[in-house]
């Protein structure tokens, strides 16, 4: 009767209430003739009731309607049969607007899963190992409300060392999903044979130039993509970092907590023409137990209810000692508890962690929980 997904109270007596309220309003003052405000009741059904409980609703109206009339003495009477008359054209447009409204329901349920089936085709699982780094990964989606966003990564074994990737497509809905489905597309294709993390990028901005200009009434300032680019070489102690317009990275190190800040700013993928193919590659030192965490804006761009962003930094440094597959387990039920609720945003963050054969044995025992990758 009423639509699966409301609160019981909410859908049920809304509109029972109103008839209740009227009803015991027209028979404590009866002059004043509240049944004619039994209208209100259909309409209100229509915004969460189904067809047959909006029209449920509004034969309940229009028999308390006669009732009442008739009490009042005003049953075939002008006043009266406008007032009936009024209740079953509100019902019956009530019931129109329903339709009209499950109908709407249904295509955007059918679209964003739609999305949310591609995009789980796009973040396919990542290996854990990968020579040297062991990853782990956490993406959420958006509360079901919400439009799908274009968060994404990858991890990857190369011959130049293990390379990732994390990024965010600027906009919402199956536009960023595509977008997102290109880059990693070119990625996959090229992360093996590019000599270094510049011709990586260059590469990855061919395709995304060449996709927005194939989407139509599409502004190209407003089709780019922000990622960071990582590259772990085998056997030397550092990491490299393309940062292109992206959240800065967090290097974990014991209990040091610190933002890898690009020297220098790299454009957005797709934004090359406008601001300049230089490509800022910056080296940190990544010895046996650092971490590096990587994440979207809908990790560091989370606010509370006051509308405080979330402070990654400050938060982190509690549990920094933490493995990551727990470290990441801590920031999803912070990001939770700070938000009070849902958010609006996808949010994806991923941890490589350099460690030792001896180190992962370790891990692996210690391990009580499979990868998530949301709920």
């Amino acid at each position: 009767m009423w639509e699966a997904g409301w609160p019981f109270e909410s859908a049920l007596l809304t509109p029972l209430l109103v008839i209740v309220l009227t009803t015991m309003a027209a028979l404590l003052t009866p002059h004043l003739q509240f049944y004619r405000l039994l209208g209100a009741a259909p309409a209100l059904a229509a915004a969460m009731f189904s067809v047959a409980g909006t029209l449920g609703i509004g034969l309940l109206a229009l028999m308390t309607g006669f009732a009442l009339s008739a009490a009042d003495h005003d049953l075939g009477r002008t006043p009266g049969n406008f007032t009936l008359l009024a209740i079953t054209v509100i019902t019956l447009a009530a019931a129109y607007a329903s339709r009209v409204r499950q109908h709407r329901e249904h295509t955007l349920a059918e679209v964003r899963a739609v999305a949310e089936t591609v995009q789980r085709v796009l973040l396919r699982p990542l290996p854990r190992h990968l020579g040297q780094v062991d990853v782990e990964v956490l993406y959420q989606a958006a509360a079901a409300q919400a439009r799908i966003g274009g968060d994404f990564y990858e991890a990857m074994q190369t011959p130049h060392g293990v390379r990732l990737i994390i990024g965010d497509v600027r906009g919402k809905g199956l536009p960023a999903v595509e977008a997102a489905s290109v880059i990693l597309g070119a990625f996959r294709v090229h992360v093996h044979g590019a000599p270094d993390l510049p011709s990586l990028a260059g590469q990855l901005e061919t395709g995304m130039n060449y996709h927005c200009g194939r989407v139509p009434d599409v502004d190209a300032l407003e089709c780019f993509v922000t990622i960071v680019l990582v590259e772990i070489p085998d056997g030397e102690p550092i990491a490299r970092l393309l940062n292109c317009g992206h959240p800065a990275p967090l290097l974990l190190h014991g209990a040091e907590v610190r933002e890898v800040e690009p020297s220098a700013p790299s454009p957005p993928i797709n934004m090359a023409a406008l601001l300049g193919d230089h490509y800022q590659v910056d080296t940190i030192p990544f010895t046996t137990g650092d971490r590096l965490l990587l994440y979207t804006d809908g990790v560091s761009e989370t606010r509370d209810g006051s509308g405080t962003f979330y402070p990654l930094t400050q938060r982190v440094r509690r549990w920094a000692s933490a493995s990551p597959r727990w470290f990441l387990d801590h920031l999803r039920q912070d990001l939770r508890a700070y938000v009070h609720g849902t958010r609006d945003d996808d949010l994806a963050a991923l941890v490589a962690h350099r460690v030792t054969p001896c180190d992962r044995e370790a891990a692996e025992l210690d391990r009580a929980v499979p990868v998530q990758r949301g709920h």
